[in-house]
């Protein structure tokens, strides 16, 4: 019998057993960006419709700062302990959620005892990488078909990236999207007291504060009004010094975050590495337009009716701010959380029950 039965989704909630599921990532808490913020909440959903989820995370193993990046923090793993950690948790089916070295491991141990795995692309590494190398993306390419090339199925959020990575020779793609938490990202969410007499309109962006993020597109860009920026980062104290007319708030959550979406008049965003941009569709449900470079991402989330998409930002503001709010707010809502990870339990593979007992072999290295 497949191992796999009960975590295939039936309706709108798997109906048989819980399932076991293996997730492991270089990216996790405290750690404050659109990898964690889905992984944490697909890890919520599918715990609440009865399915057992361990990640395997930098907690509780030896880390060491990233070259140019100190808040993400890259796990030092013993040879062999990933490999225990999958062994011990027996799941039914394994997924590898990043590039790191927690991946880099995992990847390794199920390729040795020949046990299916799937992985995701959650960004785009050879331009990230490049921003802050200096180095030419085609540098990195290499390492990311290497490294996903064995998995069963790769997860990408977007037809955009689904064709990119088609022309890198990567074909076993599925669809992953993401989705809102409309009880917290909604209109009626109330601004910040920092908004009271800014001079409008309000131009906001939230997410990190690195370089990869292109932050300083949008605070060069000569717009009349006030820019907000919401979120912490490498790059916060020389952007503040850099634009001292620019509002910076810091991090924000929950509530006050989508009071924060839903008191400006345009979402800007400026990055062009991203793969998806969870803030682009937490924005939209609180009813705010967004305008941004026609790039992935944008490119298969933005329509007309929503926003705006020019390789001048300070036309695709202009436009932006026209957009019927109520007609952001719907579109925004249609991002189910629930929707979502039906699609990526319908990415996951099987593990058969000779695969079972071979992932189970405690390795000896």
């Amino acid at each position: 019998m497949n191992r796999y039965a009960s975590i295939m989704p039936d309706g709108a909630v798997p109906t048989s057993g819980p399932a076991s599921i293996a997730i492991v990532t270089d990216a996790w808490h405290p750690q404050t960006n659109g990898v964690v913020r889905t992984l944490s909440t697909t890890c919520e959903v599918l715990r609440g419709w009865g399915h057992q989820v361990t990640v395997i995370s930098p907690e509780g193993y030896p880390s060491m700062p990233a070259p140019t990046y100190p808040e993400i923090r890259l796990a030092l793993t013993a040879p062999g302990a990933v490999g225990r950690r999958l062994a011990k948790i027996a799941p039914d089916a394994v997924h590898i959620a990043t590039e790191g070295p927690l991946g880099f491991a995992a990847r390794r141990y199920c390729l040795r005892r020949k046990v299916p795995f799937t992985t995701a692309y959650h960004t785009q590494f050879p331009d990230y990488v490049a921003r802050r190398t200096g180095l030419p993306a085609s540098t990195f390419w290499p390492y990311i078909r290497w490294f996903h090339r064995p998995a069963e199925t790769i997860m990408v959020a977007t037809e955009t990236i689904r064709a990119q990575l088609r022309e890198q020779g990567l074909t076993r793609l599925t669809h992953w999207s993401r989705g809102v938490d409309l009880a917290c990202f909604s209109p009626q969410a109330p601004p910040p007291p920092e908004y009271a007499g800014l001079e409008g309109p309000i131009l906001l962006y939230v997410g990190r504060i690195a370089v990869e993020k292109n932050i300083e597109a949008f605070l060069a860009c000569p717009y009349p009004g006030t820019k907000v920026v919401v979120g912490d980062g490498p790059a916060r104290a020389s952007l503040e010094a850099k634009f001292p007319d620019a509002l910076f708030l810091g991090k924000k959550t929950g509530v006050e975050l989508a009071g924060c979406y839903a008191g400006a008049d345009v979402f800007v965003f400026p990055s062009r590495t991203d793969t998806f941009g969870l803030v682009m569709i937490e924005a939209l449900a609180c009813g705010t337009p967004v305008a941004a470079f026609p790039v992935p991402g944008p490119l298969d989330i933005v329509t007309a009716s929503v926003g705006a998409l020019s390789d001048d930002l300070a036309r695709a503001i202009d436009a932006a701010r026209f957009c019927d709010r109520a007609a952001c707010a719907a579109y925004g809502a249609s991002y189910s959380w629930e929707a979502a990870t039906q699609q990526f339990l319908a990415g996951l593979v099987p593990l058969e029950e000779d695969e079972a007992v071979s992932l189970q072999t405690v390795p000896a290295f």
